[in-house]
C-alpha cells in the first residue's frame, strides 16, 4: 500500500491539527507515515514532536545551500516521520515557490519517503498560486482532502482549491468538517460535499481536549488516547486509508455557494 496525499485547507481551519492527528493514528496501526508540512508557520509536526519545532527546509537551504535528511527529518511520536518546508524571508520570496524548492531537495537525499506507506502533505489554501499545487503537479499526490467549516470564507477557500483541483485533473477524496459553532454547520458542510459529489468523511466537533493536548505538545492520540476525541480522528485515518468515493470535483458557482451557506 502507497498513498501520497494532500490534505487542503484555509489557514487556521484545523488543517494540521487534524493532519497530525491522522497521521499519528496511522501510525498507531503500525503504518509507515511521512508527514511533510508545506505551511509557512511551519507547525504541522509540532504536536507530534512535543511541541518541538523543527529546522526547515528552507532556513536550512538558506544557511547552507544543501540539506541532509538528518538535518530536516525528525522521527516523532508513533514513528511518524515530519519534515516542514518552512516560509521565505518575510517580505522576500514566494512560499509557493519555496515549496518546489524545498520538496525537489527533500526527494534528492529523503529516504523516508520511499520508505514511507503514506505521506501526507499539509498545504494551505487560502492562496491560490501554482506553488502550492506542487505536491500535485510534481506527481506526488494522487489524491486530494479538503477541510472546511460552515462559514463562509473557509468553504469559499475549499470551492477554490475544488477549482485548482479541476484544473489538475486531480480527485479529490473527501471533505471534513471541523466544527466551528457556525448554525446548521453539519447540514452546510454535508451538502456542499454532495454538491461536489464526494462524502463528508467526518465531523469533528470542537471539543477543549483539542486545545489541552496542543498546548502540551501532544497531538490527541498521544495526550488523551482513549477520549471520544482520540476515536473520531482514528475513524478519520480508517476512512482515508480506504475510501475509494473520489472525484475530480467541479466547483460551485460563487452564487450556488452563498446559497448554501444562508
Amino acid at each position: 500500500m502507497k498513498k501520497h496525499l494532500a490534505i487542503y485547507g484555509k489557514g487556521g481551519i484545523g488543517k494540521s491539527s487534524t493532519a497530525s492527528n491522522v497521521a499519528a493514528a496511522m501510525g498507531e496501526k503500525g503504518i509507515k507515515v511521512m508527514l511533510i508540512g508545506c505551511d509557512p508557520k511551519s507547525d504541522s509536526s509540532i504536536t507530534l514532536l512535543g511541541g518541538r519545532r523543527i529546522p526547515t527546509i528552507m532556513d536550512t537551504l538558506r544557511k547552507k545551500g544543501k540539506i541532509e535528511e538528518s538535518e530536516v527529518v525528525f522521527e516523532g511520536f508513533n514513528g511518524v516521520v515530519c519534515a516542514e518546508v518552512g516560509g521565505p524571508e518575510p517580505g522576500v520570496g514566494c512560499a509557493g515557490r519555496g515549496i518546489i524548492v524545498a520538496v525537489q531537495a527533500l526527494q534528492k537525499v529523503s529516504r523516508a519517503m520511499k520508505a514511507s506507506d503514506v505521506i501526507i502533505y499539509d498545504v494551505p489554501g487560502d492562496i491560490v498560486c501554482g506553488g502550492f499545487a506542487v505536491p500535485i503537479t510534481k506527481g506526488m499526490v494522487r489524491e486530494a482532502y479538503i477541510i472546511t467549516s460552515g462559514e463562509y470564507m473557509p468553504l469559499y477557500a475549499a470551492n477554490n482549491i475544488c477549482r485548482g483541483l479541476k484544473t489538475l485533473n486531480t480527485p479529490l477524496s473527501g471533505v471534513i468538517c471541523n466544527e466551528r459553532e457556525a448554525e446548521r454547520e453539519r447540514e452546510i458542510v454535508e451538502r456542499f460535499a454532495s454538491a461536489l459529489g464526494v462524502p463528508m468523511l467526518a465531523y469533528i466537533p470542537r471539543d477543549k481536549v483539542v486545545q489541552e493536548c496542543e498546548r502540551a505538545g501532544k497531538s490527541v492520540i498521544e495526550g488523551s488516547p482513549r477520549s471520544a476525541m482520540a476515536d473520531i480522528y482514528r475513524r478519520l485515518a480508517m476512512r482515508m486509508l480506504t475510501e475509494k468515493d473520489k472525484k475530480v470535483p467541479e466547483a460551485l458557482e460563487d452564487e450556488d455557494l452563498r446559497k448554501l451557506t444562508q
